[in-house]
């Protein structure tokens, strides 16, 4: 049986377009600061017409096989965790098989994993059960989360974002997970869905989702903090822990949602809050759970205790969710990347939580313990190959007109057939997989900037012609 189960490597794509929240908030007419200090965002990074969820998938599972020398042939198990809808049958996954298939590799488990932000996290618990299982051939897993995230005209469309995140699966892994440490919370409820396959927009009921999210966290986190106590023979609480990282739909939730844990320790009589916090608190032990999570005051008041633990445990893991926006299925992932990017040579030995949430609602937090690693597979060498300060410097900004004129042609575009993309390349980094053309049979087909004549033949061999 496989020992210590976990990531032994990460990577991340991100389009290299993007516009700035507060240029948005001029061009939107709404009062200065809703979406940089409301929101707590910066920037929303966007895919442009050559770029979607197979292409990113593509250039991000490329890059990580090639720089941490994986042999394609090692892959056994790989998973794609995505809402972003380009076919209601064919999976993501298949299109990610043209890089396994040239070197004969087509004995390769898994599909897609889809329930709104969750998928990432299903395909997570999916590829690390596998390697734990009699059912494991000794290859690697390999799970992707891809999705572009994009709103109709109004208020949520600053919570938007782009990425592709791809995490290695195995063994004596600088990421392990402490699988028993892990509580879920899954229920029915119409928070954030996509009902319309007609159109990529969403309908979000966006304060019963804030109220749904806060809620599956109370729950995951009273379920862990019982398995963990039952486990150890001690109380759990926020001390326990080193880092804690967020679904991110935008900043201001994730800080929300930490101060939320900060009240929960506190109604179980946490040791480490001072007297002065605990003051601060106590006028509201008292509110039913479904007062608190409407109550403004606890909210204000929880976030003001909270600040310090915050600042030492939750920030690192902010960077790229602000820079880039909500990713969606790989948001999660991406503010874990944050983590490892800021913190990587103070990792080894810390506990680092993380919570996942999707609407509708599916939702678990779960524990890793981090140790330095071998080469390739350390946390120092993940850092060094995500890049994550030359990517986010390489990219270009574009004025609200240019993302508003984007957005537009996106919109027409979605489940559109028949049209080629643009041949201007110039913004994409050389060797980037992009969308060349769907044709009149809705195939899609991929090309790689500085290998144009050798564009991905999406199965023309399958096909017969």
């Amino acid at each position: 049986m496989a020992k210590n189960v976990g990531i032994l490597a990460v990577d991340i794509y991100f389009p290299p377009t993007f516009v700035k929240q507060e240029a948005l908030e001029a061009h939107d007419g709404v009062s200065k600061g809703k979406y940089t200090i409301g929101l707590g965002q910066d920037c929303l990074g966007f895919c442009t017409e050559l770029e979607d969820v197979v292409s990113m998938s593509l250039n991000v599972v490329t890059s990580l096989l090639d720089k941490y020398k994986v042999d394609p042939k090692q892959i056994g198990r790989l998973e794609v965790g995505s809402e972003t809808v380009i076919d209601k049958s064919k999976s993501i996954k298949t299109f990610l098989m043209q890089i396994f298939e040239k070197y004969g590799n087509t004995d390769i488990e898994g599909v897609d994993s889809t329930n709104a932000c969750y998928g990432g996290t299903a395909a997570l618990c999916n590829c690390v059960n596998w390697v734990e299982s009699s059912s494991w051939d000794g290859r690697y897993g390999l799970v992707v989360c891809t999705d572009s995230a994009v709103y109709a005209e109004g208020p949520a469309r600053p919570t938007g974002g782009a990425a592709a995140i791809a995490l290695l699966i195995g063994p004596d892994a600088p990421i392990t997970f402490e699988s028993k440490i892990r509580g879920s919370h899954m229920a029915h409820a119409y928070d954030f869905y996509k009902p319309n396959l007609a159109s990529e927009y969403p309908v979000v009921d966006g304060k019963l989702s804030q109220t749904c999210y806060l809620m599956a966290l109370d729950l995951c986190y009273k379920h862990l903090s019982e398995k963990y106590e039952k486990l150890e023979g001690k109380k759990f609480s926020v001390s326990d822990v080193d880092y804690f990282v967020f679904h991110s739909p935008y900043n201001k939730l994730v800080q929300k949602s930490f101060a939320r844990l900060l009240f929960n320790d506190f109604l179980r009589n946490a040791s480490y809050i001072d007297e002065a916090a605990k003051e601060k608190l106590a006028a509201f032990s008292n509110l039913t759970s479904d007062e608190s999570y409407q109550s403004r005051d606890l909210e204000k008041a929880s976030q003001q205790v909270a600040k310090p633990f915050y600042d030492a445990k939750v920030q690192p893991t902010t960077l790229i969710p602000k820079l880039v926006g909500n990713m969606y299925t790989a948001s999660l992932y991406a503010a874990f990347a944050s983590l490892l990017h800021n913190k990587h040579s103070e990792l080894s030995g810390k506990r680092v939580i993380l919570f996942s949430y999707g609407s509708g609602l599916t939702s678990t937090m779960f524990s890793l313990q981090l140790h330095e690693g071998q080469h390739p597979f350390s946390l120092s060498n993940i850092a060094t190959v995500m890049n994550v300060s030359g990517k986010l410097k390489s990219r270009h900004e574009f004025p609200p007109e240019k993302f508003v004129e984007t957005m537009k042609l996106m919109e027409h575009r979605y489940g559109a057939k028949d049209f080629l993309t643009s041949k201007d390349t110039s913004l994409l980094a050389p060797g980037t997989h992009f969308l060349t053309e769907v044709d009149s049979m809705y195939r899609r087909f991929y090309a790689k900037k500085g290998e144009e004549n050798t564009a991905c033949d999406n199965g023309a061999v399958a096909n017969g012609h």
